[in-house]
């Protein structure tokens, strides 16, 4: 067996690919592309975002506590990109990719009408790492489109046909490969 060693750095791939938006009272709603973004804790509810001081958004996110994390799909990932490259500072993202800011329950920030989840934040604390600062946050409510609810009402995330991002490049989310614990379960007697 051959392998290379390399210089530290990220390679924890593939990552969600997520629009988050953050808005100041008075001013036009803005959007993010964050690729640095995971679940912390289950009780209380808790997420997390990492940004580069230098990005627009960062400071909205600083000043107003708020954000809301909007998961991507297929449909998305042109907007995904263009989100991420273009700066809040020069162009108007929910007109320019025509997206549709939807009011949220919890927060003053507006959600993306096409994304089939948005999260809710409240930032608890902001953690300065080196080149991006962590902000953790209590997830303060969820909104789901209701087209990916079944007849039961139950919500199924992966008809959505969700993305990620590894290492430069989108992909949508593959077939079913197994399900929790089932490395674990009984094997039923035919």
């Amino acid at each position: 067996m051959s392998r290379q060693q390399w210089k530290p750095g990220n390679m924890l791939y593939p990552v969600p690919a997520v629009m988050v938006s953050c808005k100041r009272p008075g001013e036009k709603p803005n959007i993010i592309t964050v690729a640095w973004a995971g679940t912390i804790c289950t009780n209380p509810p808790m997420v997390s975002i990492s940004v580069r001081p230098e990005r627009y958004s960062y400071d909205i996110i600083k000043e107003t506590g708020e954000f809301v994390i909007n998961l991507t799909n297929e449909a998305l990932v042109y907007a995904t990109d263009f989100c991420g490259v273009k700066s809040g500072r020069d162009v108007d993202k929910f007109k320019e990719m025509k997206l549709t800011p939807v009011p949220m329950e919890h927060v003053s920030v507006p959600g993306i009408g096409e994304s089939p989840v948005s999260i809710e934040c409240k930032v608890t604390e902001i953690k300065q790492l080196g080149s991006h600062h962590m902000f953790l946050a209590e997830v303060a409510g969820v909104s789901v489109d209701e087209k990916y609810m079944d007849e039961t009402g139950k919500f199924d995330l992966n008809l959505s046909r969700l993305i990620s991002y590894s290492h430069g490049e989108y992909f949508e989310l593959g077939k079913k490969i197994g399900k929790f614990g089932y490395s674990v379960e009984k094997k039923k007697k035919a």
